[in-house]
């Protein structure tokens, strides 16, 4: 049974940096994409960004791009996403999530995490 447990989530203010992570349990995911996944107020859950376990190969939303940043440590077993210049559109609960093979959709998903929760006040 695999397991997922996010944590770093809390109140942040804007243009600050918060790091989430992810602990995953129960098997190995080395022929899986992890990533992120956010629920917005007022929005579908969206994809912010993706890793492959196997080479480190990341893929981010556009919204995202150049300021979260995903990485995988294979020791310890967990992914963590760097969140810098934070703004509040940015405001949401954060999932955890993997995948079987290279792409991370909401339809691929094989796993999801609970979820933490990101507050960005201005």
């Amino acid at each position: 049974q695999v397991q997922f447990v996010e944590s770093g989530g809390g109140l942040i203010y804007a243009v600050g940096s918060q790091r989430l992570s992810c602990a995953v349990s129960g098997r190995t995911l080395d022929q899986y994409v992890m990533g992120w996944f956010r629920r917005t107020p007022g929005k579908e859950r969206e994809f912010v960004g993706s890793i492959r376990w196997s080479d480190g190969s990341e893929d981010y939303a556009d919204s995202v791009k150049g300021r979260f940043t995903i990485s995988r440590d294979n020791i310890k077993n967990t992914i963590d996403l760097q969140m810098n210049s934070l703004k509040p559109e940015d405001t949401g609960t954060y999932f955890c999530a993997a995948a079987w093979g290279a792409t991370l959709t909401i339809q691929s998903v094989n796993y999801w995490g609970k979820g933490t929760l990101v507050i960005v006040s201005s």
